[in-house]
């Protein structure tokens, strides 16, 4: 790889942390644990930056080969194949279930007269186009977003505490039932979603510069973007309680529709909702880029030539469920808690694991 199309750390770090954001504003997370729900966070996001850890120290053992090509090498050619595979399913199941919750929340807030067929598919053709020029095009992307998507998000954490709306009462009492809520809360759906998710960035690294600083601007880029989550999240316990917050279907949505401060900033919800359209769509081309990367891979043809036939894969796999309740219920029920874990957890540690025996067998052998 040439150094004219490698990328900038800056660059790496700032897609991580907007895939981080992506949809996660969309829900309140670790609802189960009440206005605990920040230490939830907090413990997910710990957990998640364990296996950051891993991920980094896999990359570093190859530091030239991405996720699929340390597969192939270190599990066989049928054996890594296989899995190469599963994870190409992974990453399209994925940005299929963004390229769903971006056009539920467009009928929901904005085009309710809109057939939602038509809106998957013109915002297919919006990613697809994004992908088929290669992940220059996504990293550069985010780095023109970030400077919105930053001011966005903070514009609206500063204006939620000022108008009256906040609570910080409702915070209390902190641990009412104890730990074990909470971890029920974080384990393994937080970790699952989002901060599990950075798996997929196992294919980017490589494409970046080499830097003493990487580890350190990764892990700085994590740890930030989990904190910001984190209080953002808390803030709609603060305006709507636990209860409410619980049973609302965009809960950080009716949270900036409170707002009321002059008659400059009576509509954040157009803003709120624009910053959740950008954090989806860098999201499902995320995803979408993982897929067609792992099928060039595994086939030996171009990426290119699959974006077509990935594109209309997602429009069939984002329509699996009939209603978006039970899109959410499959969600956060059976993927988070089963399905997820697999490719987040177990196959990463199983690959380090692999690697380090294999290095450590050779280093034996070797006179």
């Amino acid at each position: 790889m040439t150094t004219a199309n490698s990328l900038r750390i800056s660059e790496l770090a700032v897609c991580l942390s907007l895939f981080e954001v992506g949809s996660t504003t969309l829900f309140l997370m670790g609802g189960e644990a009440k206005q605990d729900a920040w230490l939830a966070m907090l413990a997910g996001a710990l957990a998640g930056l364990l296996l950051l850890l891993i991920h980094l120290g896999i990359h570093h053992q190859e530091p030239e080969l991405d996720l699929f090509l340390l597969f192939r090498r270190y599990m066989g050619k049928i054996m890594g194949t296989i899995l190469n595979l599963m994870f190409v399913g992974y990453f399209a199941y994925e940005a299929s279930r963004n390229l769903r919750d971006l056009s539920e929340v467009t009928v929901l807030t904005l085009l309710n007269r809109t057939p939602m067929w038509l809106i998957t598919v013109i915002t297919i053709l919006v990613v697809s186009n994004t992908v088929r020029y290669g992940y220059r095009v996504l990293f550069l992307m985010c780095m023109i977003l970030f400077p919105m998507m930053l001011l966005g998000y903070t514009l609206i954490s500063i204006l939620i505490p000022s108008t009256g709306i906040f609570h910080a009462e409702l915070i209390l009492p902190v641990l009412e039932n104890g730990w074990k809520p909470i971890f029920k809360a974080a384990f393994p759906e937080i970790i699952s979603f989002p901060f599990g998710q950075i798996v997929l960035f196992l294919v980017f690294y490589p494409y970046a510069r080499k830097s003493r600083n990487f580890n350190k601007v990764v892990i700085t880029a994590y740890i930030v973007t989990a904190l910001a989550l984190t209080f953002i999240n808390q803030l709609i316990i603060f305006v709507l309680g636990t209860k409410i917050a619980a049973y609302s279907t965009l809960p950080l949505l009716e949270t900036v529709q409170m707002i009321e401060l002059t008659e400059v900033f009576e509509r954040m919800d157009a803003l709120f909702t624009l910053l959740l359209f950008l954090g989806l769509g860098i999201k499902i081309a995320a995803f979408f880029h993982g897929a067609v990367i792992g099928l060039e891979r595994v086939t030996g043809v171009n990426y290119k030539k699959w974006v077509f036939a990935v594109g209309i894969l997602l429009c069939g796999l984002s329509f699996l469920s009939p209603t978006y309740t039970e899109h959410i219920e499959v969600g956060r029920g059976v993927t988070l808690n089963y399905s997820s874990p697999i490719f987040q957890i177990f196959l990463p540690i199983l690959l380090f694991v692999v690697i380090l025996l294999k290095k450590r067998m050779n280093k034996k052998t070797t006179p």
